[in-house]
Parts: C-alpha cells; sequence; structure tokens
C-alpha cells in the first residue's frame, strides 16, 4: 500500500494548485523541497532508508504530509529528485569543461567530479545502497553518466541514432566505472579519490583508444 492511500480522497495536483494559489512562491516550494532532500540525505545516514516513512520524513523537515504529497508521490520520488541535483551538478560540470569528444586524453571528464563527490559523501552513499534505495540510486547515476558519456563519444546524436559501437563503448565506459565505485564505497572508500580516478581513466582510455583506431 502506498503511502497516499492512507489520506482518502487526496489529490496531489489539486493541493499543489490551492498552496501556490494561496500564495506558495517558486522560492517557498524551492526551500520546501529543498528541506525534504536534506532531511531525508540525513535520516538515511542516522537510522537507514528502509526504515523511514513519509510521516517521519515530513515531521522532521517541519511540514506536513500533505505538503510532502505536493510536491512527491513518495519517498522514492523524493529521492530521485534529490538526486537530480547530482545530476544537474554533473552536466554544469561536464558543459564547462568543454569535451566534445575530439580530444581523447580529456574525455570521461565525468570521473574527477564523481569520484571526488563520492569520496566527500562515502558515508551517504553507502548508507543508500543499502536495501531498497540501492537500486535506485544506482540506475540514476548510471543513466546520467550514460547520457554525459553517449555525447562526447557521439556529440550531436540521440541515444536512438548513436551507433552499435558507440552504444558499446559507453555502456563499457559506465558499467567499468559503477562496478569500480561500488567495490570502492564498499571497502569505506578508503583509497584516495584520485587514484581511483586515475586508475579507471587509464585503463578505460587505453580501451576506448583501441577500439576507436580499431
Amino acid at each position: 500500500m502506498s503511502d497516499t492511500e492512507h489520506w482518502p480522497g487526496f489529490d496531489r495536483e489539486k493541493s499543489a494548485q490551492v498552496l501556490v494559489a494561496g500564495g506558495l512562491t517558486d522560492r517557498r516550494a524551492r526551500r520546501t523541497r529543498q528541506s525534504l532532500h536534506e532531511t531525508l540525505m540525513r535520516l538515511t545516514v542516522e537510522r537507514g532508508y528502509d526504515e523511514l516513512s513519509v510521516a517521519d520524513i515530513a515531521a522532521a523537515a517541519n511540514v506536513g504530509r500533505s505538503t510532502f504529497y505536493a510536491h512527491f508521490t513518495d519517498k522514492d520520488d523524493l529521492l530521485r529528485s534529490a538526486m537530480g541535483t547530482l545530476r544537474a551538478a554533473l552536466v554544469q560540470e561536464h558543459a564547462a569543461a568543454g569535451i566534445d569528444g575530439t580530444d581523447l586524453d580529456r574525455m570521461l571528464g565525468f570521473s574527477a567530479f564523481m569520484t571526488a563527490h563520492l569520496a566527500e559523501q562515502h558515508v551517504l552513499y553507502r548508507a543508500l545502497m543499502r536495501g531498497r534505495a540501492g537500486p535506485i540510486l544506482l540506475d540514476l547515476i548510471r543513466h546520467a553518466l550514460c547520457d554525459i558519456v553517449r555525447s562526447e563519444l557521439a556529440p550531436g546524436s540521440r541515444s536512438a541514432n548513436v551507433s552499435l559501437d558507440d552504444e558499446l563503448s559507453v555502456q563499457f565506459v559506465v558499467g567499468a566505472y559503477m562496478s569500480v565505485l561500488t567495490w570502492w564505497l564498499d571497502r569505506g572508500a578508503k583509497e584516495p579519490p584520485s587514484a581511483i580516478e586515475a586508475g579507471f581513466r587509464h585503463m578505460a582510455l587505453n580501451g576506448l583508444s583501441r577500439t576507436r583506431k580499431a
């Protein structure tokens, strides 16, 4: 049973419209969502994702459950929204680097930012990877990285139009990185992020250079 089923007749869309009509500004809405994001992360570390209910999150964020449901359908929806900030940061970092796939030595630039971020927040990510949040988190990261790597290997192409060779390269790179990061986090991120990033880039770029020259 979903959390919204405990609220007979609750209309999430209508509730959101009422809140906006009542003077809920974009700034206030952003603050509410940000507070819920931060509360979810904090409680996940403290208590574990699987142990949390919407009521727990709303109470800790000092908002009502009706306000929660005006923004999110459930805690998984909240998690996906919170991880959207990571995706936005990755895209911004990649755009700022100006990597277009023509310079092999600069490719896979996502790994430096991503690995440093994971090292800084390794306690949170280890907590998220336990239980039901793990598959959601890893799937979100995988899709974000696939989009970024695809834009380097096949700039200007949509996912459906990428060649088989390029898509295999995308899946190879992202799959390798996901395996490395889960292994590293499981170990407590003991090794320096610079060493992890350098090792990954060396092996991945070596594989790509051979493939793209073939």
